[in-house]
């Protein structure tokens, strides 16, 4: 086909959308049309270039919007997940007709980590009171484990890939700051607003301050990155204080509390302590709260600090349990996920059921102002009483073995790694992870494109560091090995 021919049946194709769109819209009212081409533009970029739909979703996760209520009770982010979806789809049908993946990161501890949990869930679906949620749940999680991680290991084989996912992602925070940050300026920056003002980017402010929080501490890894141009350097330090008020403004005490915890962890590493006994204080930590929990309750209920616009008085609310009503009503929840987990110690009630059998299993004086029994309201607002409910002891286990592999993977890869560029990004993104998963002491998220992508997408990082980039001097040398690798 000469130019000339081919120039004319891009005229005629042009001239027959614009011949439908101009139907559509006058005699039938219908604008869809007009959205053809973004759609076969996604399409081909499916075809061609998956690397770049992993990375259109890491900027529109942050700006997606859930759509509830769809026939057969389902919720759906758009449009983030249907582009999950897609790549999830995509991605099996290869893996059926070339029965070929990168063996390196298949045999990954982190990726066997994951089997073990999609295996448990699989058991457990099969044993579920609720098979159809159940199903529904195993599915979802599978469309953000497949793409973000799976894929995400294969896309961060470039390296310039791992930094585009970071800023794009960044990028859009932006965005959903300044609505956020002038929503609540509305508002007078109150403490009761500061719940809600993100909606309906994010849920609430805690799903909120999680993703601030991953993202401040990439973002302040990228101060310490090499090589970084003046403009650059200038431009990550905007971002580091734009992330640092955004985290203050959210009033997330369980974000307050997740980055603390990644600061000691850097402490820690920078003074070499072994991760055995980073480990060791960890499981004393926990001891000691359970021999002496009596004490400590009785402590926490003398606290009559509510929540609050002032930052002092809101830290110190974060331990009421006497008036707090979210403290209060997260005990609740948890207490709840407790009896289930006595109920069915070992299979539990099936993954996803929590919030549809939890409600009998509530006790009245436990029970708060926003209690409710509908299964409308959330979750365990755990990602480790969550799964113990419903997914039994070795659901529980299996997320702190994976939590502790990936902690441990990630610091020794900080510690082996030869370029500054791989030690900086790999501690940045281990410390990222540790906030999340101390967040998730007290929230979970996972089941969201929010905090799955992001969180998915970091551990496909750590075990491509780990895997090809820890033992090369240079990113070029990276660049040529994982050259090697695609061919």
């Amino acid at each position: 086909m000469t130019e000339r021919t081919k120039i004319a049946w891009i005229y005629l194709a042009a001239a027959f959308f614009l011949a439908v769109s101009l139907f559509l819209v006058i005699e039938k009212g219908v604008y869809y049309f007009y959205a053809l081409p973004l759609v076969l533009g996604i399409l081909l970029l499916y075809v061609f270039s998956l690397d770049k739909v992993l990375l259109l979703i890491s900027f529109l996760t942050p700006l997606s919007i859930e759509v509830q209520n769809l026939e057969a009770g389902l919720g759906i982010s758009i449009p983030v997940e249907p582009l999950l979806i897609g790549i999830m789809v995509l991605f099996i049908a290869k893996l059926l007709h070339e029965r070929s993946y990168d063996r390196a990161v298949a045999n990954h501890p982190i990726a066997w980590v994951i089997y073990l949990i999609l295996f448990w869930m699989f058991i457990t679906t099969l044993t579920s009171e609720l098979p159809v949620v159940s199903i529904k749940h195993l599915i979802s999680y599978l469309w953000f484990v497949i793409p973000a991680f799976f894929v995400g290991a294969m896309v961060f084989k470039k390296p310039n890939n791992i930094h585009w996912f970071v800023w794009l992602y960044n990028s859009a925070l932006v965005i959903v700051i300044i609505y956020t940050v002038a929503h609540h300026a509305q508002y007078g920056f109150s403490d009761k607003s500061a719940h809600w003002v993100m909606s309906p980017l994010y849920n609430d402010h805690t799903a909120y301050g999680a993703a601030l929080a991953i993202f401040l501490i990439m973002t302040v890894g990228y101060m310490f990155y090499p090589g970084l141009s003046t403009i650059k350097k200038t431009g990550v330090l905007l971002m580091v204080l734009l992330l640092t008020i955004a985290v203050v403004l959210s009033l997330s005490r369980a974000t307050w509390l997740s980055i603390a915890v990644a600061l000691l962890v850097l402490i820690a590493v920078r003074l070499r302590i072994k991760f055995r006994w980073m480990a060791i204080t960890f499981g004393l930590f926990i001891a000691i709260i359970f021999t002496f929990q009596h004490q400590i309750l009785d402590v926490m209920e003398k606290n009559k600090q509510d929540s609050s616009a002032d930052i002092v008085e809101h830290v110190q609310s974060m331990y009421n349990i006497s008036s707090d009503a979210s403290n209060l009503e997260r005990i609740n929840r948890w207490q709840a996920a407790l009896r289930l987990y006595h109920e069915r110690p070992f299979f539990g009630w099936g993954p996803g059921t929590y919030q549809f059998v939890y409600g009998p299993f509530q006790r009245s004086k436990e029970k708060t102002i926003i209690s409710t029994n509908a299964g409308d309201m959330g979750n365990a607002h755990s990602e480790y009483i969550g799964p113990l409910s419903e997914m039994g002891m070795p659901g529980m286990l299996l997320v702190f073995l994976l939590v502790g592999t990936m902690i441990y993977r990630g610091l020794k890869t900080y510690q082996k790694a030869r370029s500054k560029e791989v030690r900086v990004l790999s501690l940045s993104a281990t410390l990222a992870l540790i906030s999340y998963f101390v967040h998730g002491f007290l929230n979970n998220f996972l089941d969201t494109d929010k905090l799955s992508v992001p969180v998915w997408g970091l551990m496909a990082i750590i075990v491509v560091m780990d895997v090809f980039y820890a033992n090369q001097e240079t990113f070029s040398e990276v660049s040529q090995h994982t050259d090697r690798v695609e061919e």
